[in-house]
């Protein structure tokens, strides 16, 4: 079977590890955080193994830790636009700090209610994955209108990864943990503008940290 080419491959990568994710806390889209060491090498050994790759264009989020995690792209002179669509879910008073265990509770009942369809739940002064699902079809909207942009690199966050993966491949938001993520993994999807779908190609991946133990 002849396979036609994609008239766009999207490299979608979550950010490199940051001191919040070593220590389990809550970072959301309020908290903007650098990468710690191994958040930086990460990224090194991802430069290192795509620099080759000619990519049209860099998106990242508004938040730091994504513009470090490509950094070695973005010092090539390559064109770079920060999307708030690619922000990470907002955990409102939960970011930045432990939580109780009633809280983490809650938590979880919640991202279960998320998983039975309650996409309209969220934590105090947070995020639905509605309201995310919302502004990524806004920052999609404005990806998808370049067609000269063959190759993109897009950085984010997990959850939002989630979120974003579900849309493009046109599953239920409520499917959105079947998309496992880790720090500077890497998925790649193909986009044909005639049929306007996505294929998954590669999922999850981290060969590139091979080098190093840590990949999360």
């Amino acid at each position: 079977m002849k396979f036609s080419t994609p008239d766009k491959i999207i490299y979608i990568i979550r950010h490199g590890q940051t001191e919040y994710n070593r220590l389990g806390l809550v970072q959301g889209c309020g908290i903007d955080s650098n990468l710690n060491d191994v958040g930086r090498q990460q990224a090194d050994l991802f430069f290192e193994n795509y620099k080759d790759i000619s990519f049209d264009k860099i998106y990242t989020s508004m938040l730091q830790r994504t513009h470090q995690s490509v950094k070695g792209f973005l010092d090539l002179d390559l064109p770079w636009e920060k999307l708030i669509g690619l922000n990470e879910v907002s955990w409102g008073d939960k970011e930045g700090r432990e939580v109780t265990k009633e809280e983490n509770d809650a938590y979880y009942e919640m991202l279960k209610g998320w998983r039975n369809g309650e996409l309209h739940l969220k934590v105090a002064n947070g995020e639905s994955p509605l309201e995310v699902a919302e502004r990524q079809r806004e920052a999609l909207e404005v990806i998808l209108s370049r067609p000269q942009e063959k190759n993109i690199l897009v950085c984010m966050h997990g959850r939002a990864m989630r979120i974003l993966l579900c849309q493009l491949l046109r599953q239920p938001i409520s499917d959105m943990d079947d998309f496992e993520h880790s720090n500077l993994c890497l998925y790649v999807l193909h986009y044909h503008y005639d049929t306007h779908r996505f294929t998954l190609k590669i999922a999850n991946d981290t060969a590139h940290l091979e080098e190093m133990n840590v990949s999360k």
